[in-house]
């Protein structure tokens, strides 16, 4: 993907999408010693980054492929995001969920008329609930995360960044299912010469860690973590581009996520998702070899329950 084609993506789903503010702490950079710059894409549209990806999928579609609508799977942002894109093309979208997703984003989902269609907390359960949905009407399944289009339509988040904050050193990302931090290390390689891209994953959910290590995509027996847009797995468009764009990846446990989220919202008073927490607690966890560094932090998401917080 061209530095040409990530130009023609954001100026495609411009129009459909909010340019997210960035802001700064001054008791975060003292903290961590280094310039932090958050790029706050919990508050885009459907609360998370994934409106991007979502958009430029579907606007990629031909208009028969529309008549008949998308569907997905997801445990949240893709599918609210997927759900407010279709509503905006006029474009029907069924989302497969699994049944342990979390209250608010399922409502999230219907307030943008997508149509639930629940299902086991399994990947496998999911993607075949999915490839049944599309098989029975023709509607073409958009993955949250494994889609080159999708994965483009993420990297414009990090396009965004970088034009407004070009001396960035180091972009910290999550992973869950590797489109964001795909679409980032994209936006890094051709809009800078040395600025790197590193990820953010729980211990609980660490298989990108661990593919980047083997060189293959490897999987988690269970995915226990507080972090649910982080419990999928990497696919075969998005790792390629992570095993060669990607520095590394920083491993973080649950407290430290929890205690991440926690001060966010209390010191910089703005509301993030367990999901987002990852990056900061990334952070935090190697701020020694990230001293002095002006660094972005791709703020990923705000949906989250807060009938129901960790803290």
């Amino acid at each position: 993907m061209t530095k040409k084609d990530l130009i023609d993506c954001y100026n495609r789903i411009a129009p459909y999408i909010h340019k997210t503010p960035v802001l700064t702490s001054e008791l975060v950079n003292e903290l961590v010693g280094a310039n932090l710059y958050f790029k706050c894409e919990n508050f885009q549209k459907t609360g998370a980054y994934k409106m991007r990806g979502a958009t430029n999928a579907i606007m990629q579609l031909s208009d028969q492929e529309r008549s008949k609508g998308v569907v997905t799977h997801s445990s949240g942002n893709f599918a609210q995001s997927l759900s407010k894109a279709a509503q905006s093309l006029g474009v029907k979208a069924t989302i497969v969920m699994p049944s342990n997703s979390p209250n608010a984003k399922k409502e999230g989902v219907k307030t943008y008329g997508g149509h639930i269609i629940e299902c086991e907390p399994t990947i496998e359960a999911r993607q075949g609930t999915a490839d049944k949905i599309a098989e029975a009407t023709g509607a073409t399944f958009i993955h949250p995360s494994n889609d080159l289009d999708v994965i483009l339509g993420q990297g414009t988040a990090c396009y965004e960044l970088l034009t407004d904050f070009p001396d960035i050193n180091v972009v910290v990302c999550p992973v869950g299912g590797g489109g964001l931090i795909a679409g980032s290390a994209i936006a890094a390689h051709h809009l800078t010469d040395n600025c790197i891209v590193i990820g953010g994953e729980p211990f609980e959910a660490d298989d990108a860690y661990r593919s980047l290590l083997s060189g293959k995509i490897e999987t988690n027996e269970t995915a226990n973590t507080i972090a649910d847009g982080l419990r999928t797995q990497l696919g075969h468009h998005n790792f390629p581009i992570i095993k060669t764009h990607v520095n590394r990846i920083i491993r973080v446990t649950e407290s430290e996520i929890i205690e991440a989220m926690r001060f966010i919202w209390e010191r910089m008073k703005i509301l993030i998702e367990p999901s987002s927490a990852v990056t900061f607690a990334a952070v935090l966890k190697d701020k020694d070899q990230l001293k002095d560094l002006n660094i972005g932090i791709i703020i990923s998401g705000g949906n989250v329950d807060v009938t129901n917080l960790p803290f």
